[in-house]
C-alpha cells in the first residue's frame, strides 16, 4: 500500500520518530484488527520471540489488546519500539510487529512480564507482577540471555520488589543475566521523546 501525499507530507515534517502506522504501511503482512477482536484480545497471549543465549531479550510489562489481536509484540499503532530498536542501531532496518522473530538471528528477543493482555498495564495487580517475576525468572535462567531489558521502571519496581530501582543498568543478576531497566515506549509515555529513547536503547549496544 502507498502513502498518500499528505501522509508523506506529515511523515516527513517529524523530526523524531514516524508515526507506526506510517512506518509499517507498506509491509504486505501487517493487518489491523476490528474493534470486536480488539475486545475480544483481553486475556490472550502472545507467543515469546526467545532462543538460547540472546544478547538481550526484552521485557515488556504485558501484551496490550491490540497486540495480543494481531499476535505480535508491541504492535499498537504509535508504539515506539520497533522506530527505536533500528534508529538506536539495534536493528538494520525498521522491523515491523510482523517481523518480530527476524531478531533472533540478531541476538534479540521478547518476552513479558505478565502473558495475559489487558486494555492497560494498571489492570495488572502487585501479584501477578510478582508471580511473572518469578516465572520470568525461570525463563531467563533456562535461556540465559547476556542482558535482561524490562522496559517500564515502574512494572520492574513492583515486580522485583526494588523501590528505588531508576533506568539503567541493576546490581542484581539473574544467574549470569545482567538486569537493565529502559523507558517503556509506548507513545502514552511522555516522559521521554523519541531522541531520549534512542540513546538510553542505544547503550545496550556497549
Amino acid at each position: 500500500m502507498c502513502l498518500s501525499p499528505e501522509r508523506r507530507r506529515l511523515a516527513g515534517r517529524s523530526a523524531g520518530l514516524r508515526p507506526a502506522y506510517l512506518a509499517y504501511s507498506s509491509s504486505p503482512r501487517m493487518h489491523k484488527p476490528s474493534r470486536e477482536q480488539i475486545a475480544a484480545a483481553a486475556g490472550k497471549t502472545v507467543r515469546d520471540v526467545i532462543a538460547p543465549n540472546l544478547r538481550v531479550l526484552f521485557c515488556g510489562i504485558n501484551p496490550g489488546l491490540y497486540t495480543a489481536a494481531v499476535g505480535h509484540h508491541f504492535a499498537r499503532p504509535g508504539n515506539r519500539f520497533w522506530p527505536t530498536l533500528h534508529r538506536a542501531g539495534l536493528t538494520p532496518r525498521l522491523f515491523s510487529p510482523f517481523e518480530e522473530r527476524e531478531l533472533l538471528p540478531l541476538g534479540y528477543g521478547i518476552t513479558n512480564i505478565v502473558a495475559r493482555a489487558t486494555n492497560a498495564a494498571d489492570e495488572l495487580t502487585r501479584a501477578e507482577l510478582v508471580a511473572g517475576a518469578k516465572i520470568l525468572a525461570r525463563k531467563v535462567r533456562r535461556f540465559s540471555p547476556r542482558i535482561l531489558a524490562i522496559v517500564g521502571v515502574h512494572a520492574y519496581r513492583l515486580a522485583f520488589d526494588r523501590p528505588d530501582a531508576a533506568i539503567g543498568p541493576q546490581d542484581d543478576m539473574i544467574g549470569a543475566t545482567r538486569l537493565w531497566i529502559l523507558p517503556n515506549p509506548s507513545g502514552l509515555n511522555a516522559h521521554y521523546k523519541p531522541d531520549d529513547l534512542v540513546r538510553l536503547y542505544r547503550e545496550l549496544r556497549a
